[in-house]
């Protein structure tokens, strides 16, 4: 069990992103690892964990075109 990749799906997760979404992206090698790429890059370049989450989020809404539910948060 990878636990970086355990919290990057929660924190995601905590951003609204579907899991769904968020599967489709973890099942599949290549893009977990553009994601942690990414994630890690944004790190690099000062952001938070939460920042970084944030940003990654945007950018999977604005490429998918779906809206963020958050009326579906979970508690």
């Amino acid at each position: 069990m990878d636990i970086d990749r355990i919290s990057l799906y929660t924190r995601l997760r905590d951003h609204f992103i579907p899991s769904a979404v968020l599967d489709e992206i973890f099942n599949n090698e290549e893009d977990i690892q553009i994601l942690e790429k990414a994630f890690r890059s944004l790190m690099e370049d000062d952001f938070t964990k939460d920042a970084a989450a944030d940003r990654i989020a945007k950018l999977v809404f604005k490429e998918t075109g779906i809206e963020p539910d958050y009326g579906l948060e979970e508690e």
